[in-house]
């Protein structure tokens, strides 16, 4: 029974009223008397009607859940569901990374609810903007714990990463990065990489470089401010006498000064480089092309997973890439039909080919799926035991992916075999092809 504070300031109000016009008369007792009882008997005779509405809807409500339990598997039988976030950058210079990550997840998110979801229980999504900028980043992280975030598929970009993983490893949260790429990513036990480590791409480029002869005198040109670039940078450079490779200039340049790399170029062609590696992002190497074209300098250019996706770039001339060659464990072009598949169903949706971090996202959820089926888990589990459980179920599990066969090291790194594409007439082909 509730009777508000609206009903007993007008109960109230009325007895004052009437005090002021009958007071000194002998009417008055018998009047306030009389109000008060009435009053009474109003509020019960509410009170009952509304307690008996409310024991009415109570009983609907029940009947109406019960009915929806019986019939309904979109959240499993307890009303239960996934709740996976995800975090990168779709707006700004890095936008081509964090949108095609964004796209896969939602793509392999459609097809294992549509096969019954993760042990049963359907998948739920939401993928945050931190415009590759690590504050914002661990904004975004915040956000999607309020959200009720149980695992996340994140973040895109390195150092973005590296920060939530510092926050997530607090939560014992288990992360699995896509592609961020330097070791610190996956320093905290509770976060694991699809993607090669920059040491990793390092170490590849140099072997594939010398094993198939592309060249033995190298030009380097990298990002001495970027951890990616400078990791990737560091091993190649380790790497590169013993595959053959004799490194004629290194050159750098910093984050304050990468729109002009003219006097870099210069350099590198006067040490007579045949082979100019670029371990760095795309928006800076669609300048490198340029300049070089500029220039009349054409050696061969060969970059890391960074340059892909220079041919989405708005504005650039497509032509300037021809023969650009760069390491990654993924091509849009394979024949396998899993690959395919994929490729016609991002095409059709997104209207563009899937690039490789796309392809390391779409294998990303497969494997929290494959390692939560492995666990036996169900969403109604804690974070913290989610976590505990899929570090150990991650290292267990053999993915069958797009960008190989993967298993996983208890250090969260993955193990598998990189490939390495060319462009050709603007469009990515596997050189194994």
């Amino acid at each position: 029974c509730r009777l508000t504070s609206l009903d007993m300031l007008f109960i109230i109000f009325d007895i004052s009223v009437w005090y002021v016009v009958w007071e000194g008369k002998k009417v008055m007792k018998k009047a306030i008397s009389v109000l008060l009882a009435a009053s009474m008997v109003f509020g019960l005779a509410a009170c009952g009607q509304q307690k008996s509405s409310e024991t009415k809807a109570a009983g609907e409500t029940k009947a109406a859940g019960e009915s929806k339990a019986e019939g309904q598997s979109e959240a499993g039988k307890d009303g239960a569901g996934w709740k996976i976030g995800g975090i990168g950058p779709v707006t700004g210079g890095a936008a081509v990374y964090g949108l095609a990550c964004k796209n896969a997840q939602q793509i392999a998110v459609d097809e294992i609810n549509a096969a019954g979801g993760i042990n049963g229980y359907k998948v739920e999504i939401e993928f945050d903007d931190d415009e590759h900028d690590a504050e914002k980043s661990v904004n975004a992280y915040n956000h999607l714990k309020d959200w009720g975030m149980q695992m996340l598929l994140g973040t895109v970009t390195s150092a973005p990463c590296i920060q939530v993983s510092n926050e997530s490893v607090k939560d014992n949260m288990f992360q699995l990065t896509p592609s961020g790429s330097s070791p610190d990513c996956i320093a905290n036990s509770n976060t694991f990489a699809v993607c090669f480590s920059d040491p990793q791409q390092g170490e590849k480029s140099a072997e594939y470089i010398g094993s198939h002869k592309l060249a033995t005198k190298i030009g380097i040109l990298y990002d001495s401010s970027d951890v990616y670039s400078s990791g990737i940078h560091d091993s190649f450079v380790a790497n590169a006498e013993k595959n053959g490779l004799q490194i004629v200039a290194d050159e750098q340049f910093t984050a304050d000064n990468k729109t002009d790399f003219n006097i870099q170029l210069q350099n590198i062609r006067n040490a007579g480089a045949e082979l100019v590696f670029l371990p760095f992002y795309y928006t800076e190497a669609a300048l490198v092309l340029k300049q070089s074209k500029d220039m009349g300098y054409s050696p061969i250019f060969f970059g890391c997973d960074g340059m892909d996706g220079i041919l989405n770039l708005d504005g650039f001339d497509k032509s300037l890439a021809e023969g650009l060659m760069l390491l990654t464990p993924f091509s849009a072009d394979a024949k396998d039909e899993k690959t395919q598949k994929f490729v016609a169903a991002y095409k059709e949706r997104f209207k563009e080919v899937p690039i490789q971090f796309a392809a390391d996202t779409y294998d990303g959820m497969y494997a929290i799926k494959a390692a939560a089926e492995k666990a036996n888990l169900n969403p109604s589990m804690s974070v913290e035991e989610l976590g505990t459980a899929m570090e150990k179920a991650m290292t267990e599990i053999k993915l069958e992916g797009l960008t190989g066969t993967i298993t996983w090291n208890a250090d969260g790194s993955p193990s598998k075999e990189p490939k390495a594409v060319v462009i050709k007439d603007g469009a990515y082909q596997s050189i194994e092809n």
